[in-house]
């Protein structure tokens, strides 16, 4: 499989500047998810919800705002 067959061929200038953040937000809910998976402390399930909420109402944002455009 190409890693670059799943990279991003398009972004708007609302967009742009979260990818990286979303990106880094992911990130750390993989982290809490595994350090669950590890501790078995369920903080880390609720600091991974907390963020996915987070990320959906930031994607919700951005969908709502380019629709401006």
């Amino acid at each position: 499989m190409d890693p670059n067959q799943f990279r991003r061929t398009w972004s708007t200038a609302i967009r742009d500047p979260w990818n990286a953040p979303i990106h880094h937000i992911l990130k750390a809910i993989d982290n809490h998810v595994s350090s669950f998976m590890e501790t078995g402390d369920p903080w880390h399930m609720d600091k991974a919800e907390e963020l996915r909420l987070y990320l959906h109402e930031l994607k919700s944002y951005i969908h709502k705002n380019e629709g401006r455009q």
